[in-house]
């Protein structure tokens, strides 16, 4: 599954809009078609309560399943649904303003340059260098601590510490283990704001007072534990992805570099073809519904294979499995995904995107992977898009490919 990747993808899509999979012995849905997943993505009747999953209530499955952390994640805007889910979705939107956005662009800006010298400092004398360790990943981190209020000396334990959650190769009582030590950061880190405010998402949830009844603890934990996940992991396969994806195309990065076509057009290509989340789990149908010619029967779990839809020849066209930044109209994908639990953080995640692509390649116009590209390995990871590493030289020739 992580090897193949684009294998995988066509046996999903080759499947039909609507699919049986089986995750780690769990029986499930996958919906792999752009039209189905907008429509089921707006569905009132499919939710994310775990208590609607049979196989949750009958005992089938339990905390013993590797993926349960992922779904049993807490109380957050990301567990519940309708007016619950409003109330704790608008006191995070009132943080993440478009407003708000440009008011940290200048330390998006400078976070970017900081990390470009990391990379240099490292990278001289055409010696290879991590793009992922030394700057993919550590740039949304420094960006997702600042907005949360995270001392920097805590982001390479939170990086770790997630790392470990996401992959399939972690034993399970240590992944439980390790959720657990994230509950007690994150409620020692509200506990502490709630003591002494600070200008910062954790503070403004803490004292958020519209629409409602204010959050409780837990609940200003649960968000913050899934933002942190989600607004940092994204971001680092969107960055690495664009770069594999320019270098393997050098006459559509040139075309970027000339001015031809906009870094605007790159990420949102990148976001349509090799989507950072490739599985999003999961969602539960609270009563029969029929898509096509199959019903997912009350109880059922639904997950929402976001790189399958990116690559619908449907809605994308018959080259729907090529990169081009050159393809026609505006590139309308659903990778944030679609109706009430749309990413809170997608334009965060642009705006890095926005700021780092062009002050990566404006740096290093000569920038090339140090191995072929076959080289490059996934990790074990079942719902992510991400790689182990990102070795490039930055400036002189490739490996050969």
């Amino acid at each position: 599954m992580v090897r193949d990747l684009d294998g995988e993808t066509e046996r999903l899509r080759d499947a039909g809009p609507l699919a049986r999979i089986e995750l780690l012995g769990v029986p499930a849905w996958t919906v792999t078609r752009h039209a189905e997943a907008r429509q089921l993505l707006l569905d009132t009747r499919l939710v994310k309560d775990l208590d609607a999953w049979g196989l949750w209530r009958s005992g089938e499955v339990t905390h013993a399943w590797p993926l349960i952390g992922m779904i049993d994640a807490g109380r957050s805007m990301f567990t519940v649904d309708g007016a619950e889910h409003r109330r704790l979705r608008t006191k995070t939107s009132q943080a993440l303003t478009p407003r708000r956005l440009e008011e940290i662009r200048p330390d998006i800006e400078r976070f970017t340059e900081e990390l470009l010298d990391d990379l240099a400092a490292q990278g001289k004398d055409g010696a290879a260098v991590d793009l992922k360790s030394v700057f993919a990943q550590p740039l949304p981190m420094r960006v997702v601590g600042l907005l949360m209020g995270v001392d920097e000396s805590e982001h390479a334990m939170l990086t770790q510490r997630y790392k470990a959650f996401f992959s399939m190769l972690t034993p399970q009582e240590e992944r439980l283990a390790l959720l657990a030590e994230l509950d007690v950061f994150y409620t020692r880190l509200v506990r502490e704001k709630a003591a002494q405010p600070t200008d910062d998402l954790t503070t403004g949830l803490i004292l958020a007072d519209e629409g409602g009844e204010p959050l409780t603890e837990e609940e200003v934990v649960g968000n913050l534990k899934a933002m942190v996940a989600a607004g940092h992991e994204t971001t680092i396969g969107l960055i690495l992805n664009a770069v594999r994806a320019l270098l393997a195309h050098p006459d559509q990065l040139r075309m970027v570099l000339d001015g031809e076509v906009s870094w605007e057009t790159v990420i949102e290509e990148t976001l349509r073809w090799d989507t950072p989340t490739t599985h999003l789990l999961m969602r539960f149908a609270t009563e029969d519904i029929q898509v096509g010619d199959d019903v997912i029967a009350k109880g059922e779990g639904v997950v929402v294979s976001y790189r399958a839809i990116g690559r619908d020849t449907v809605q994308h066209g018959a080259d729907a499995d090529a990169f081009d930044i050159t393809r026609p109209g505006p590139i309308r994908h659903m990778t944030f995904g679609h109706g009430p639990h749309i990413c809170p953080g997608a334009a965060l995640s642009r705006v890095e995107a926005a700021v780092a692509l062009p002050a990566l390649f404006g740096r290093f116009p000569g920038l090339r992977l140090a191995v072929a590209d076959d080289e490059i390995r996934k990790l074990p990871v079942m719902t992510q898009n991400d790689m182990e590493s990102f070795p490039v030289v930055l400036e002189g020739r490739a490996a050969d490919s």
